[in-house]
């Protein structure tokens, strides 16, 4: 399966919200001659257009403007109050977790990470395209309806969601391979069983008041949403055959289950080798393969309808190659560039008892790998 181009929406903006100087303890550390940068910064983006543009198929990626999200779009999955907190926030500069920060008059760059997945999501629906990647930052799936947590201050993914929903969609599905929990996302449909949550992730647990959940297999839903949301958490130091096998025996078959009519990817890249804020072994083989077979996978079940949203990756360099290689994956091409930083063999008995691991302990799982969210409904 191959298609001519992908689509890419970016809009200037998402570069203009500075980061904080320094790591920790929110400045400088007095200690170091050299400074620690701060993880999520513009430089992580321009990268990864910056490849994307001159890498050996750059011909293969056409480019689109994005634009500002509205006061209406943001209400369809965040509260009024919590955006009138981010308005208050914008006016001075805030520090609203430990790792989140909103920079005075940052809310612009905020709203053109939102408006931007807007705007390739409508392209999709519209029928002009049949998936769309949106090149955006900060990144989105930690932002609960109410909460800002992980450098997530409005839910691009969340807001998709709901307006595909709107929009006559009558079951999205949402992929997020982000090697943080997507806890946010969660949160916003963990009663609904028209939207299919699926998260693999590395195995990191709660970090707090604004990320309480835990991420595990345990957190399937409530309501009428009980069996659909489907947790994958994964051991750290696992790699390449391991998220390969996740997506092809467990996201994959859910999905067929599922039958959505959209699939919304969040397309993190924190899982590779090397990534300051990970701790998994994903090259950038690994990449290119869960997006292969995720976008087979839309063609087969959705008309290859698939809106890709950058989520993390912070090792500024990386990240680039990394988002390429998903990036041709969604096109159906083969990678075209070698791996700077592959450097670790992989255990591949260790993916064996990962997965199985995961399936044996994982309610809405059975032996032979297939989702059952009526095991617990």
């Amino acid at each position: 399966m191959k298609i001519d181009t992908l689509p890419v929406f970016f809009h200037q903006d998402v570069l203009s919200m500075q980061a904080p100087d320094g790591l920790f303890e929110r400045a400088p550390s007095p200690l170091l001659e050299h400074q620690v940068p701060f993880a999520e910064c513009a430089q992580r983006i321009a990268n990864i257009k910056s490849v994307l543009e001159r890498g050996p198929s750059a011909e293969r990626f056409s480019w689109h403007a994005g634009r500002h999200a509205s006061d209406e779009e943001i209400l369809r999955f965040h509260t009024a109050e919590y955006l009138e907190r981010l308005r208050s926030w914008d006016r001075s500069g805030h520090w609203a977790t430990a790792t989140t920060y909103l920079p005075k008059a940052g809310l612009a760059g905020v709203r053109a990470a939102a408006g931007t997945t807007l705007e390739a999501l409508s392209h999709i629906l519209e029928g002009d395209v049949t998936r769309a990647y949106a090149l955006v930052r900060p990144p989105s799936h930690h932002a609960a309806p109410g909460v800002a947590d992980g450098y997530c201050l409005l839910n691009a993914v969340g807001m998709a969601v709901e307006t595909a929903c709107a929009q006559g969609c009558s079951r999205v599905a949402v992929v997020d391979w982000d090697v943080h929990h997507g806890n946010g996302t969660q949160s916003g449909f963990y009663a609904r069983d028209d939207v299919l949550c699926i998260s693999m992730h590395m195995n990191h647990g709660a970090w707090g008041q604004s990320h309480p959940q835990t991420g595990d297999v345990d957190e399937v839903g409530v309501g009428a949403g009980k069996g659909y949301n489907l947790n994958l958490p994964l051991p750290p130091g696992v790699g390449d055959a391991t998220y390969v096998e996740v997506v092809n025996s467990l996201v994959i078959p859910a999905l067929e289950r599922f039958q959505p009519g959209l699939i919304v990817v969040s397309n993190g890249h924190d899982a590779a080798q090397f990534d300051p804020n990970g701790r998994q072994s994903v090259t950038m083989a690994g990449f290119h393969e869960m997006a292969l077979q995720l976008s087979v996978a839309a063609e087969r079940l959705c008309g290859g309808r698939l809106l890709i949203v950058q989520e993390g990756g912070y090792n500024v360099a990386h990240v680039g190659f990394c988002a390429y290689a998903s990036a041709l994956g969604f096109l159906g091409e083969p990678l075209d560039l070698a791996d700077p930083l592959a450097f670790y063999p992989e255990d591949l008995s260790m993916s064996k008892q990962a997965v199985e691991a995961l399936v044996e302990r994982h309610p809405l799982l059975n032996s032979e790998r297939i989702w059952q969210p009526e095991r617990i409904g």
